[in-house]
């Protein structure tokens, strides 16, 4: 990044702060009258020798600052005064955090570390601070304007209410995720592969499956969920059925796809060894498709979760993430309903991130993994 703009960055985020301590942050009240105010003094030292480093390090010296300045807004939003009716100054603050934050994480996204170790830290770091900043501003926008809960609970709220039903959170992701999605992208993904070995095998298959495939993958979820319920009950086996059917058709183009993607020389390679189909598809075609099978793995990771939870929507046992979600919507508990999101969110980084580490253990040697 440019030193340049990032000490304007950062000098602005000082401003900002310093200004902050001449504008009230309520109606009664002013920073200097807060026991906030040393952090918030020492977020604009902070602030100050990063623009005057302006260099790699600086970045983490703006983080403290951000750090400091986000204490010090969450402090003033535990005064009755302040919460709900927030004045200019208390927003201030907020614009010098969201601001310093920013500056650092383009420094810290620009950094090219050489060590592989620091690289992998700092991969891990960059998505950390823009995610922290983003549950900041929401928290701070909805206590700062006293959004009422019923319409967007805090993300501390929702906190709370998770840890206070982790019982009834563990039994929903029981039923939605380990017993409805497991199976159904199991079998989805599964017989999406088979099929595709069978259309590269023989050609004309490939010319009647696809267009099938087509029609069954553009069929709404809303209409097909309730003729699965009826097909196979109100419990998780109806959920699978139609996990299974939103995870085939991405898996069966994606897998064709690798199948045929098998360079000539390579395959005229196979024919001059008279191997089989069943030893070529070993030894060439499998391995050349990894990447386009995993690739729909990944996909699939996602919507066979979220296919699950609106299955749910059209009849299940009393309990399940899509289950809850709509008993709770009716009741307007909408920090339950979040508890049950941030699950079902947790859940599908989760599993992408497991198919992942699958991937990079078993196509190392594709050039998108080289170093």
């Amino acid at each position: 990044m440019d030193p340049r703009k990032f000490r304007l960055g950062l000098l602005l985020s000082a401003g900002a702060m310093a200004l902050a301590f001449l504008l009230r942050q309520s109606p009664q009240a002013a920073l200097l009258s807060h026991t906030m105010w040393p952090a918030a003094a020492v977020a604009v030292g902070l602030f100050l020798i990063a623009a005057w480093m302006a260099n790699e390090r600086a970045a983490a010296v703006g983080i403290g600052g951000a750090v400091l300045g986000a204490t010090t807004s969450l402090g003033l939003l535990g005064d009755p005064e302040i919460a709900g009716s927030a004045r200019i100054g208390f927003w201030m603050i907020v614009i010098a955090v969201w601001l310093s934050a920013a500056m650092s994480l383009v420094s810290l996204a620009a950094m090219r570390p050489v060590r592989i170790e620091r690289r992998r830290v700092l991969n891990l770091l960059v998505p950390l601070i823009f995610g922290a900043t983003v549950f900041f501003l929401w928290e701070v926008g909805v206590r700062g304007f006293g959004v009422p809960p019923v319409l967007m609970p805090s993300p501390s709220a929702a906190a709370a209410k998770f840890a206070a039903s982790l019982p009834i959170l563990g039994a929903d992701f029981v039923q939605t995720f380990v017993r409805g999605v497991l199976a159904g992208y199991a079998i989805g993904c599964g017989a999406g592969l088979l099929v595709a070995i069978m259309a590269h095998r023989y050609a004309f298959l490939g010319r009647g499956l696809l267009p099938l495939g087509n029609f069954f993958s553009a069929l709404p979820l809303v209409g097909i969920a309730p003729i699965m319920v009826m097909w196979f009950g109100f419990d998780w086996p109806s959920k699978a059925a139609v996990v299974a059917l939103v995870t085939f058709f991405p898996m069966l183009v994606n897998a064709l796809a690798g199948l045929s993607a098998a360079g000539h020389i390579e395959r005229d390679l196979m024919r001059s060894y008279a191997a089989s189909y069943s030893q070529s598809l070993g030894k060439l075609y499998l391995p050349a498709a990894l990447p386009f099978i995993f690739n729909a793995l990944k996909i699939n990771a996602t919507l066979a979760l979220i296919g699950a939870i609106v299955a749910e929507f059209f009849g299940t046992p009393t309990q399940g993430i899509g289950f809850r979600i709509s008993t709770e919507a009716g009741r307007m508990a909408i920090d339950m309903v979040w508890a049950e999101i941030a699950l079902a969110a947790l859940a599908g980084m989760a599993f992408y991130g497991l198919v992942t580490l699958a991937e990079r253990a078993t196509t190392f040697w594709h050039p998108s993994y080289r170093t």
